[in-house]
């Protein structure tokens, strides 16, 4: 299981993720926006980062104490047994 120092950790590099996505994105938004407005391209890079990004938070917010969650499941079945 991650330790508190770890998880802190994970959750930083998550949000400074967060940071950069939105200013590649904004970024490109207003490329777009100036070169060529009647073809909203910046919306797949947009897309497939953002599954990514999805992930990523999956990875640090649901996912992340596997080790624990696993003991968790382990302890449920020995204590269904009892």
């Amino acid at each position: 299981m991650k330790n508190k120092r770890d998880q802190a950790k994970a959750r930083v590099e998550f949000r400074i993720h967060v940071f950069i996505f939105i200013a590649v994105i904004v970024l490109l938004a207003i490329i777009n926006l100036f070169t060529s407005p009647e073809n909203l391209w910046f919306i797949w890079p947009m897309l497939g980062w953002g599954i990514g990004l999805v992930v990523h938070a999956l990875r640090v917010y649901v996912f992340s104490g596997e080790e624990g969650l696993k003991e968790r499941m382990i302890q449920h079945e020995m204590n269904k047994d009892n």
